[in-house]
């Protein structure tokens, strides 16, 4: 009896140590298996330098799906966090090139937060690098995909604005057609005939000046330009318009000012502000020209008792087309093409324009310009006739 109890327990020691002895086998594998996944090893020779003078976003992921080197803009991108790949695209990548061993690339997109500006258009390319590592190199698309994106939304909206002017041009020219042996007909449909027509012409030619000035954006060359002349040259330009709706043109400011650049592209700026301040004026009101000298800058004020501009549309009113009464841009011939033109000018010539407005009581636009040198600025005598109601001024005021 002695004996059998003996050797049941004898037999009880030795199942539970060979149990044991599994377990920790079993855990000695998995530990094995874990550290090579993870493995310490430094990558294949001579691909930590290379990783290094890349310009795309560097990712090395070893076996075990951690990040075992990332360049600074990987995390710029916030494609990792910590040793990890943040992307799930790029993580459904990786696992399919181990599987298939060929070299995959995808698009696609991260964003920050909620918010809209932080969105990023990123080209990917995976591919398999040494035995037990894959290679992932990113690249930001984020300003070609904005660039294709306004270059679709311009030739879209030209299409448009061209249909207008052509579609009614081919029903005048069909109504004069129909009605040849009316005369007061033919009058009326060729009158309006020739208004499309100059709008039409208008149109093209604001395209290509707008053209022009995207495509030079460093002058190929400047002259000194005397802020005086620029606002008496665009002055003129626009008296007729202003007249024919009974609106005052009013210049005022200190003379002398002057800045490096282009003179006939700063008059065209200003003229199609002083325009835009007719057309959008009631008629018996005035339009306020003034040049200021401040802090380094010369400046170009051009200030309406017009119909004003809300703050939503004060912040899109420098998009090409951008029309805030669509009504009244079509009654005054206008494109929506002017303040594009203007803004782009100024960015030409290293200056910035700032608006002040508000719906009823006006709006205040203004050029500001690096000054010319001091030394080479030219005192003038302001002229006899300029009137002296402080327009300007009163629109700094408004502004501020």
């Amino acid at each position: 009896m002695d004996v059998l109890i003996i050797s049941l327990i004898t037999g009880g020691v030795g199942l539970i140590l060979g149990i044991a002895g599994i377990l920790a086998f079993r855990m000695s594998e998995s530990s094995w298996s874990s550290a090579s996944l993870h493995s310490d090893d430094e990558l294949p020779e001579g691909i930590a330098e290379v990783l290094a003078v890349l310009p795309s976003a560097a990712i090395v992921i070893d076996a075990g799906d951690d990040v075992t080197k990332a360049s600074p803009a990987a995390y710029t991108f916030g494609l990792v966090r910590g040793h990890v790949l943040a992307a799930p695209q790029l993580r459904e990548a990786v696992g399919r090139v181990r599987v298939r061993g060929l070299i995959e690339e995808i698009d696609f997109e991260t964003q920050r937060g909620s918010d809209e500006k932080s969105r990023r258009y990123l080209h990917a390319r995976v591919a398999p690098l040494a035995e037990a590592y894959v290679l992932v190199l990113c690249d930001d698309h984020t300003e070609s995909h904005r660039i294709n994106a306004v270059r679709r939304d311009f030739v879209a909206n030209v299409s448009h604005e061209l249909k207008t002017p052509i579609g009614a041009i081919s029903l005048m020219a069909e109504a004069v057609t129909d009605f040849s042996d009316d005369p007061d007909a033919v009058q009326r449909f060729g009158g309006k005939l020739q208004k499309e027509s100059a709008r039409l012409a208008q149109l093209v030619q604001e395209i290509i000046n707008l053209s022009r000035v995207q495509d030079n954006e460093q002058l190929e060359s400047t002259t000194r330009v005397e802020l005086d002349d620029v606002v008496q040259e665009a002055v003129d330009r626009a008296r007729t318009n202003a007249d024919a709706k009974g609106i005052e043109l009013s210049v005022s400011g200190s003379p002398g000012a002057a800045v490096q650049g282009s003179f006939d592209l700063l008059v065209n700026a200003v003229r199609n502000l002083i325009d835009n301040a007719v057309n959008y004026s009631n008629s018996g009101t005035s339009v306020g020209i003034g040049v200021e000298s401040t802090d380094g800058d010369a400046s170009i004020v051009v200030t309406d008792h017009g119909i004003g501009i809300s703050a939503e549309d004060t912040e899109r009113i420098f998009e090409r087309f951008y029309r805030v009464d669509p009504a009244r841009s079509r009654n005054t011939g206008g494109t929506g093409l002017g303040l594009s033109i203007v803004k782009h000018i100024v960015a030409t010539h290293g200056g910035r324009i700032d608006v002040w407005s508000r719906p009823g009581e006006g709006s205040t636009f203004t050029i500001a310009l690096p000054a010319a040198p001091a030394d080479n600025v030219r005192h003038l005598k302001p002229p006899e006739n300029t009137p002296s109601d402080g327009t300007a001024a009163e629109g700094r005021e408004r502004k501020a």
